[in-house]
């Protein structure tokens, strides 16, 4: 969409359509695009040969991609929002310990909730040997229907602590009251943090209303990579009410 309104701009203003004019005139939106919620091949095959950005902001933002820790880099890693208020965010674990492993087997919980919030992304547990990327597919399934309502394919890099790491949907995906949806998590890397004296029930009371929004947690049929109520991946859920 930036490269067509940058085309259009330079037309407008009668410059001829290289890549120092649309850069020109984009100058501070390019800001905004959101390069870090693309994959390296959705980055590689667009925007990179767009001409939108200097050659040392492609080198940036492939950096930010490969490399760990990942370099700071002047643009958004948040979905689009048309969402009022404060992000929140909801752990469901009293504990850390160590040693989750991934075979390819996805981590699932299911859960309710007692209004409506819409979630943004996920907070995962990373490596227990020191700064590592991981890749990582994300979903949240209407349980009864087996409906995707969002997913994406992404990665993320850790430090080695016990935190927990946030991993983002590219869109906000509503969550209704008396429905049960599973969240799904599928790793690839090497053997993490896990969460341990799980809740079933957690509350979040918003600190603008005092409302409490319940997250109610039950564990999802078949294997799950280990991941229950009790123990497991998918420690935190980032949402805004």
């Amino acid at each position: 969409g930036g490269v067509r309104w940058a085309e259009a701009e330079c037309q407008r203003r009668q410059l001829p359509g290289t890549s120092a004019n649309k850069q020109k005139v984009l100058d501070k939106a390019v800001s905004l695009i959101r390069f870090p919620l693309m994959t390296i091949e959705e980055f590689a095959a667009g925007p990179a040969q767009s001409g939108i950005l200097s050659d040392r902001e492609v080198v940036n933002l492939f950096l930010h991609f490969t490399l760990n820790p990942k370099p700071r880099v002047e643009y958004i890693d948040r979905p689009r929002c048309s969402l009022k208020g404060k992000e929140c965010s909801i752990n469901r674990f009293q504990q850390v310990e160590s040693r989750w492993g991934y075979s390819g087997t996805s981590d699932r919980i299911r859960f309710s909730v007692t209004r409506i919030v819409s979630i943004v992304g996920f907070g995962l547990y990373g490596s227990i040997h020191g700064p590592t990327d991981y890749q990582v597919n994300i979903q949240i399934i209407e349980s009864e229907t087996n409906t995707t309502l969002g997913q994406n394919d992404t990665g993320f890099c850790c430090d080695g602590s016990a935190s927990t790491f946030r991993v983002m949907f590219k869109e906000p995906i509503e969550i209704v009251p008396c429905v049960i949806y599973t969240a799904c998590a599928t790793l690839k890397g090497p053997d993490s943090h896990y969460g341990t004296k799980g809740l079933r029930r957690v509350p979040h009371e918003s600190a603008a209303t005092g409302m409490s929004t319940y997250f109610v947690f039950f564990s999802a049929p078949g294997n799950n990579n280990g991941t229950s109520i009790e123990d497991g991946q998918i420690p935190e859920i980032i949402f805004y009410t």
